[in-house]
């Protein structure tokens, strides 16, 4: 099942230097919560900036629902200390709230009205808010407060030098999507491995339902917790982020041209269930327009070809001008071991992940066999640990068992890790290989069976209240490293005057923008 990637690894061994000089960047959601565990009903606090211009903290859905996110970064400690400094200060600034430490939100009382997140008067914040008025219309409110960790990664211009014979990123565009295309396939392929070892939302709270019915076969324990025995991450499952119509859309993963033309075309086609919403109510918008997908980022996928935009520039044309800049990695649920949400091991694990998927052969995939890929993602989210489970490849009928592969697939990651490890000294990789494949072995030693343990003993909201605090007197008690007092506060002021610019800027009615952007 495994594909041979023996030739390749040779290669890479062969060159160590291509893959020096890895870039990364990381993006943490979390939802600020009462001493209690309850969704927090304050707006963003004041100490935080301007969530529209802020670099380091914004909102993502809801206003409660804080993004931490980290610069572009060649070195790994030092971007998960600055994340930990954004936490720090975060912890601090936020009064008597708590960051939750799950992706499943804590409990929300039916019928809470949870406020979008709000980006002041330009026509872009208002634009912005609406956007997620129609998420929230189309999927409904609960299901946005869901929260993950994604890990953005890029190679160094030297790996398709030394790989595709390309001269520089601009003439080599072609060259590089395409082997970014390779890894995004292998990714949908062979990417479960991700909630394997790391899913960590094996269980929901039961006022996450709020009522409705599920054909899941759910246990239920007597604080009102629903949980899959063998499940791993029901973030990622048809409860969190999934969107039905999407699934029809045809959008490929074989090259750039034909990607970006299924995103503009899937931007395009009408829906006749998000018309029957209509665009307006009582005098209230209520959706960007009335298409499958109201903007490109609406698009619900575990991974994303990026690269960063201009301003006023769409994320496909950003791609079309540019290329493939950098993948985003979407499925990453809230490390509940860690105060920040993700740890040391889980960054070189991807890092190691992602290489192999980009060196590994990956025949195209017809829009039928993407989905198809699904098959294996949705056992391994739903029953991962369940004794005996097995995996196809593509639309195949043969099967295999998970952890035959998984052992299969460290294998070749070992050989990865020491070439990296040959890079930077020491073993640092090689001990997460070793850490991680016993995994393979022992299910208990996964996040989704460890923090189960807890969850079914204290239940979600015991497990969430008492890691949250925990984390917070960490948190509060630790001096900033990399990012000084000084530091947020001028960018706290800083994107105050930014988003008063973009504000004073504005000289278009919005009826006249949001028309132009719809």
């Amino acid at each position: 099942m495994i594909p041979d990637v023996s030739q390749a690894l040779a290669w890479l061994e062969a060159h160590p230097q291509a893959v020096e000089g890895i870039r990364r960047g990381l993006e943490r959601e979390t939802l600020r919560v009462t001493p209690e565990g309850s969704l927090a009903t304050t707006g963003h606090p004041e100490a935080l900036g301007a969530a529209l211009t802020h670099s380091w903290i914004t909102t993502d859905f809801a206003e409660a629902l804080l993004e931490f996110i980290t610069p572009v970064d060649g070195d790994i400690d030092h971007m998960l200390t600055v994340m930990r400094d954004i936490h720090r200060y975060a912890a601090r600034n936020i009064g008597d709230e708590r960051l939750w430490p799950l992706s499943m939100p804590c409990y929300v009382e039916e019928g809470h009205d949870i406020e979008l997140a709000q980006y002041g008067s330009s026509n872009i914040g208002r634009l912005k808010t609406l956007y997620r008025e129609g998420l929230k219309n189309r999927y409904g409110a609960l299901m946005q407060t869901i929260s993950g960790v994604h890990f953005n990664f890029s190679l160094p211009l030297a790996f398709w030098q030394a790989k595709c014979d390309v001269q520089d990123e601009q003439s080599g565009k072609e060259a590089i999507s395409a082997g970014y295309f390779r890894l995004i396939r292998n990714y949908y392929r062979f990417g479960w491995v991700i909630p394997y070892l790391f899913g960590a939302s094996p269980a929901i709270c039961a006022s996450f339902l709020q009522g409705k019915p599920t054909t899941l076969p759910f246990e239920k324990t007597e604080c009102g917790m629903y949980y899959l025995p063998y499940a791993t991450s029901l973030r990622l499952s048809d409860l969190g982020y999934t969107n039905k119509s999407q699934s029809n859309l045809g959008i490929t993963f074989n090259d750039l041209h034909t990607y970006v033309a299924g995103l503009k075309r899937a931007i395009k086609t009408p829906s006749e269930e998000y018309a029957a919403l209509g665009l307006e109510k009582d005098g209230k918008l209520l959706q960007i327009n009335t298409n499958i997908l109201q903007i490109e980022n609406e698009l619900y996928a575990p991974i994303r070809p990026k690269r960063v935009t201009r301003s006023g520039e769409t994320p496909s044309d950003a791609l079309m001008r540019g290329g493939i800049e950098y993948i985003e990695v979407r499925s990453l649920d809230i490390n509940p071991f860690s105060a920040t949400g993700v740890d040391e091991q889980q960054v070189r694990f991807l890092d190691l992940f992602l290489i192999w998927c980009v060196l590994a052969d990956a025949p195209e995939m017809s829009s039928d066999e993407l989905l198809c890929t699904r098959t294996n993602w949705n056992r391994v989210i739903l029953e991962g640990r369940k004794p005996g489970l097995t995996l196809g490849v593509g639309c195949e009928t043969a099967q295999h068992p998970l952890p035959e592969v998984g052992k299969n697939l460290f294998r070749d990651l070992k050989r990865v890790a020491q070439t990296l490890d040959g890079i930077a000294g020491g073993d640092a990789y090689q001990k997460v290989c070793d850490n991680l494949v016993a995994s393979f072995d022992d299910p208990e030693l996964t996040f989704s069976a460890r923090i189960l343990r807890s969850m079914i003993d204290e239940g979600i909201g015991g497990t969430g209240r008492a890691l949250a605090e925990q984390y917070r007197a960490e948190l509060r008690e630790e001096p900033l490293e990399i990012l000084k007092e000084d530091d947020f506060s001028r960018e706290r002021d800083a994107s105050l005057v930014r988003q008063q610019e973009i504000e004073a800027s504005d000289s278009e009615p919005f009826e006249r923008f949001l028309q132009r952007n719809a």
